[in-house]
């Protein structure tokens, strides 16, 4: 793993020392005595990470994180606060002032190292988020021959689903796609699923969302366009739409080398209508069971159908949306999953509209 650039800030000579002679086994180790000069070093070294003492006179912590975020240059640097106090309020006041995490003095060295090892990652992967929402075409280039090849065979696929899909879900997979990146990027932030995620290629996950109902070419036009609500035999035969969406997939990876975009792809389209307490289909898998990209698309892909108009129903309301996904928790829908919609539930509203309005 590459070593970081740590800025290690505390007015105490032997925590100081302490902390550099723990942390210079894996990482660059800046210690500075002072708030003031933390900001000194920051003049010339860029640190992945700080850890700041909040105990200092002159200018304390919550001081000195205050002028970090608000100077750009070292607004989006993670801080982890080293205190020896322990009280609830004083913690909640450092994560307000956009703290990262709390470690308590005296400290374990190997809590210490996985609080920074975690906060580590997490920068990594917002950083590659925001490289792929950014360079998209430009990452699409860098790609090599297989794996232009594989996506080729993908996007021919897709096109074919655009001409055949339901008349009456316009848009939906373009706004699953940017649900998806919202939700991931809280996750990222959050530190949610961060084990799981962490072995993601966001540049293969988010794509993969647009094969989530590729076996809905298969399905009659009598079926898939009905101007009413489905019978419960007919409704049987729609379900079949994600056993061909995974034979279409599985298809194409046999005539491809590069399997990485598709694996994504496989769990999206093959998960997706699972439910947290096992009433889901086509497996009844239940919890955890259930792959993590299928979770995130199944919230995605119920909130979109709701917000949506549809022959026999009224579209329903952002707000109505959002308060059945909420009181589904633990039931149809993962409840961690379902406390990170809520963080984003205004941007999943901003998506529809803007994409609406194209």
């Amino acid at each position: 793993m590459e070593r970081g650039k740590i800025i290690l800030v505390d007015d105490v000579k032997a925590s100081l020392t302490m902390g550099r002679d723990l942390l210079k086994a894996a990482h660059e180790v800046y210690p500075a005595p002072s708030a003031q000069r933390m900001f000194e070093l920051l003049e010339n070294v860029a640190p992945d990470l700080i850890l700041l003492d909040v105990e200092m006179p002159e200018m304390n912590g919550y001081e000195a994180i205050k002028r970090l975020k608000a100077d750009c240059r070292y607004a989006d640097i993670p801080v982890i606060f080293l205190t020896s106090r322990g009280e609830e309020l004083s913690e909640m006041k450092g994560f307000d002032l956009g703290a990262a995490d709390y470690v308590t003095k005296p400290f374990s060295g190997p809590l210490l190292l996985k609080r920074i090892a975690n906060q580590l990652l997490i920068a990594r992967q917002k950083k590659e988020l925001k490289d792929y929402a950014d360079n998209l075409e430009e990452k699409v280039k860098e790609k090599t021959s297989e794996v232009v090849e594989l996506q080729n065979a993908v996007l021919s696929t897709v096109a074919d689903l655009v001409e055949f899909r339901d008349e009456n879900t316009g848009g939906h997979i373009a706004r699953t796609q940017r649900y998806l990146q919202a939700f991931v990027r809280e996750m990222i932030s959050s530190g949610i699923y961060a084990d799981e995620i962490s072995q993601w290629d966001m540049g293969f996950f988010l794509p993969s969302a647009q094969l989530h109902d590729v076996g809905k070419i298969a399905i009659s036009d009598l079926i898939l366009n009905k101007p009413a609500k489905l019978t419960p035999e007919e409704f049987e035969i729609m379900k079949t739409h994600v056993a061909i969406g995974v034979d279409a997939i599985k298809q194409i990876m046999e005539k491809t080398r590069e399997h990485k975009f598709l694996d994504h792809a496989l769990l999206v389209a093959g998960y997706h209508h699972e439910r947290w307490d096992g009433a889901g289909y086509p497996y009844a898998l239940a919890g955890a069971d259930i792959p993590l990209e299928g979770r995130l698309m199944a919230i995605a892909d119920v909130y979109d159908a709701l917000i949506s108009a549809r022959a026999y129903k009224q579209p329903m309301s952002h707000g109505d949306a959002c308060a059945f996904i909420e009181s589904n928790a633990g039931k149809h829908f993962d409840a961690v999953l379902v406390e990170v919609f809520k963080k984003v539930k205004d941007e999943f509203e901003r998506i529809v509209r803007e994409e609406r309005e194209k």
